[in-house]
């Protein structure tokens, strides 16, 4: 039986974006790189078929993700057409993340394409030299082996002697081809300063504890003077810790005695727009301060007792409740496809598939008569929604503290956005 004439691309996603994160920004960790993935699938593509002179078969991506869990590179690139996304371990030892099984997942993909005779030509774009016998393998199997390879950072090898040495050709991705889809984290060769922190997420850090958790934090502060003293007098119970905002549905943030605090509605009622660019200054914070926000579990002075929902939130219908199972479909499309994963972004979508699907918009002036505070049944169901995109800390399962705030402002901005739109003036 003859091979069908056609290529096949293997790709050792480790090797290919670590080398051009060395070659673009001075080291191999992938987080100094931005990836363009349609961009980079297309290149592979092209110069696969212009090589081979065949056409494309299949790309095979091999990786490594935490529990094989598909994060959200691998959900877009798995959708894409001609390409199969594989995944190995991604385990955490000495600080460092290391791959486990993508070798042998890839060699074993290798043999099986040549021992089928299902392609002409395979590239593989690696440089682990555990693919020698793969390779050697699909040799004798009459597959012409392609062997490509990322420009290295110092002009030298970056790829297995033995495999340049039996690959029947051999080809380097220098640096133009890499930055079609590839660009480095960096300016002028020094890191890019982080991003300066959103307006909405600063209003909320340095707004004023609500009167009662200052007239709590005095009270605690006048009882820890008193035993320095040794005028030991029973101190008032300290407000209970805040649940943690794991993607459980309990919504509130943990961190609670970082010295930071949150607004009430009214200390914030204007800050969330563009149109209310003054922040008040904040009100010194005591250092036993407790993080409360968002969420009706994690409000000081809940109405409604610590398990009854107030009855303001109990009739707001969650996304869940809004969402057909056509539209549950569509946002998932819309989830793989077009969204980025940002944890601001994140909440924007969310608060405007549930906006958009609300049959009255009452519920958007009674939500926000409530900012900054999310009911926790809507407020778990967004960091649920949020730890789809690789959110969550795999250390404990918990959504880092600034992301949660971010999340939760691109909410509020998108609820204040949508809700001017709505009252906004014929012909404005």
């Amino acid at each position: 039986m003859e091979h069908v004439d056609r290529c096949v691309v293997l790709v050792d996603a480790g090797y290919l974006l670590g080398a051009a994160a060395s070659l673009l920004a001075g080291e191999p960790a992938r987080s100094r790189i931005t990836v363009d993935h349609a961009a980079l699938i297309q290149g592979l593509r092209e110069r696969a078929e212009s090589d081979t002179a065949q056409p494309l078969l299949r790309i095979y991506w091999f990786d490594g993700a935490p529990d094989r869990v598909p994060q959200p590179e691998h959900r877009r690139l798995r959708v894409m057409p001609r390409v199969t996304v594989r995944l190995g371990a991604l385990t955490r030892s000495d600080g460092r993340w290391a791959q486990k099984g993508v070798d042998a997942a890839m060699h074993a993909e290798l043999t099986e394409l040549a021992r089928n005779r299902a392609c002409s030509d395979v590239v593989l774009v690696t440089g682990d030299g555990d693919l020698l016998p793969g390779l050697m393998s699909a040799k004798e199997h009459g597959v012409a082996v392609h062997l490509w390879a990322v420009q290295a950072a110092d002009g030298d090898y970056n790829q297995s002697e033995d495999l340049v040495a039996e690959a029947d050709e051999r080809r380097v991705l220098d640096r133009a081809w890499i930055t079609r889809a590839v660009r480095a984290k960096e300016l002028g060769g020094v890191c890019a300063p982080p991003p300066a922190p959103r307006p909405e997420i600063a209003a909320i850090l340095s707004a004023p504890l609500p009167e009662s958790a200052l007239a709590a934090a005095e009270a605690a502060a006048s009882a820890a003077a008193a035993v320095r003293n040794g005028n030991a007098a029973p101190a008032a119970p300290a407000p209970a810790p805040a649940p943690s905002a794991a993607a459980n549905g309990s919504g509130a943030p943990s961190g609670s005695g970082n010295g930071r605090a949150v607004p009430t509605p009214k200390d914030l009622a204007g800050l969330r727009g563009p149109a209310h660019p003054q922040t008040p200054p904040p009100s010194p914070q005591p250092a036993n301060a407790t993080l409360r926000w968002s969420s009706d579990r994690g409000w000081v002075d809940r109405p409604g007792g610590p398990i009854g929902e107030p009855p303001e939130t109990a009739s707001l219908p969650t996304l869940a409740q809004l969402t057909s199972a056509e539209q549950r479909w569509a946002d998932r499309e819309e989830d793989i496809t077009t969204v980025g994963g940002d944890p601001f972004e994140v909440g924007q979508v969310f608060a405007r598939r549930w906006m958009e699907r609300l049959p009255d918009q009452g519920h958007v002036e009674k939500l926000s008569s409530m900012y900054p505070r999310i009911p926790h049944r809507i407020d778990g169901e967004l960091l649920r929604y949020a730890a789809r995109f690789g959110l969550l800390a795999h250390k404990d399962d918990q959504i880092d503290e600034h992301d949660r705030y971010a999340i939760r402002a691109g909410f509020w901005r998108e609820i204040d956005v949508r809700a001017a739109a709505e009252h906004a003036p014929v012909g404005e």
